[in-house]
């Protein structure tokens, strides 16, 4: 399985917004227990998906303004972005199958 990079408030522009790839956000906290649920499947997908989408983490917990933002109000939040925009959303946990349903359009 892939590590996953974090982005923070001071990078989610560049990273994100910025990037000619299509970027999967898992908005997450250490101290959730669906987040830790859904931890593997993002990594499996950060491999699987190498090339093709680059996928990130932000701990909602250090980065509010992101959260408030985009309306987040429950963790995880999954986030596709596509071109700067938010193109596709989930939040709570959901097994391989139907996150990867759900957001395989837009890749």
């Amino acid at each position: 399985m892939a590590e996953v990079a974090y982005v923070s408030e001071d990078d989610f522009k560049s990273v994100v917004l910025d990037s000619s790839l299509p970027v999967l956000v898992d908005f997450t906290a250490v101290w959730c227990g669906p987040c830790k649920m859904v931890d593997p499947i993002i990594k499996q997908l950060a491999g699987e998906w190498d090339g093709r989408v680059k996928v990130v983490k932000c701990d909602a917990d250090q980065n509010p303004n992101i959260l408030m933002q985009y309306g987040i109000m429950g963790i995880p939040t999954i986030m596709l972005f596509k071109g700067g925009e938010l193109v596709e959303r989930s939040t709570g946990y959901l097994p391989k199958e139907k996150l990867v349903s759900k957001l395989s359009a837009h890749i």
